[in-house]
């Protein structure tokens, strides 16, 4: 049985409120809160991108896996914003946790379902037995443009899973991808911030994705919403999955540790990984997880996780999510926001 034996996540602790975005561009912030169940976002510092976020991510994972490094055979990041057009930031931070230098290297892109792009591939590698050890990470620092619906829910963090056979935490049970062509969000090569088609990703994009994954994969296990504790769906804000949990059978109380994170406002290629995390640092053995991503453009991956009796004893080897949320937050005001973000251009 293929699993996970190590898992760590990584917020910055900057953030701005609402309010703060919606008094800019004189939106009423209550309004915008209720509609997108949101109360704040983090944002990177100026010395954070996706590089530096997976190192701390990935830095976490091993802490709760206790293995050699030099022992995974694959690392693998799934993001929106690498730093680099031509550069892995994959190298970078294989170099940074001492992987280097017999590992398969790979950066993915798939919108917000990078990260369990990642981790499917990651996944297969190890149950192929190509390698004992495989890792995937989920990063971002996502851009909304000035006044776009966006700027409330695009930030930043990540999580990193390292896939193996011995020692695991959570079993995989099961896996599924559903895709097609359905162009939602996209960012042209050279522009900085993402277009959207509005109210086009919902119905068409996330619900039908998600459902048509969530469905597939209930039919593949022979399990229904009810055999599982927790179930994760993929957080543009705060409201779209409790809606698709709902769609699929799912009761509130079964999304609430995931939920935690869109409630923040952290929407990013790990966004459904860090939920799956937040997760895990409350899950008991024997728990079912089920998660489900979704990617603009559009796709979803479903896995099925069994949680083992390994994960009492690792847990506490690194920082939880719900703490990383919590603990040391620093607030901007807009003119702040926008400086950390480079959303104010200078002419030379």
């Amino acid at each position: 049985m293929v699993g996970i034996v190590g898992y760590g996540s990584y917020l910055p602790r900057y953030r701005i409120k609402v309010e703060e975005i919606a008094k800019q561009w004189g939106r009423n912030a209550e309004a915008v809160k209720r509609g997108l169940l949101l109360k704040e976002k983090t944002v990177p510092g100026m010395d954070e991108d996706t590089i530096t976020i997976s190192v701390e991510a990935g830095k976490n994972a091993l802490r709760r896996a206790q293995i050699d490094p030099t022992e995974i055979g694959a690392l693998y990041i799934g993001s929106e914003s690498h730093p680099y057009a031509v550069k892995p930031s994959g190298t970078v931070v294989a170099e940074a946790l001492g992987i280097v230098p017999d590992v398969h290297i790979a950066d993915y892109e798939f919108a917000c379902k990078a990260g369990t792009e990642a981790m499917f591939v990651a996944y297969s590698l190890v149950k192929a037995e190509q390698m004992k050890y495989a890792m995937a990470i989920g990063s971002d620092t996502s851009q909304g443009a000035p006044g776009d619906a966006l700027e409330f829910s695009a930030s930043a963090g990540g999580s990193a899973f390292i896939f193996g056979k011995e020692n695991t935490v959570a079993d995989v049970i099961e896996t599924h991808s559903y895709t097609t062509d359905t162009p939602d969000f996209w960012r042209r090569e050279g522009a900085f911030y993402p277009l959207h088609g509005g109210r086009f990703t919902g119905a068409p994009a996330y619900f039908k994705h998600i459902l048509g994954a969530g469905e597939a994969i209930l039919k593949k296990s022979g399990l229904r919403a009810s055999d599982f504790t927790y179930a994760i769906f993929h957080m543009p804000n705060g409201k779209f999955p409790l809606s698709v949990g709902k769609k699929l059978g799912f009761k509130k109380e079964q999304l609430e540790p995931g939920w935690v994170v869109p409630l923040m406002g952290n929407t990013y290629s790990g966004s459904s990984p860090t939920g799956f995390s937040a997760t895990l640092d409350v899950a008991q053995p024997g728990n079912l997880v089920l998660l489900v991503s979704f990617g603009s453009g559009a796709g979803s991956d479903a896995f099925v996780f069994k949680v083992t009796e390994k994960i009492n004893e690792v847990r506490d080897r690194a920082e939880k999510v719900k703490d990383l949320l919590e603990n040391g937050r620093i607030y901007l005001d807009y003119g702040q926001y926008a400086k950390f973000r480079g959303k104010i251009i200078m002419n030379e």
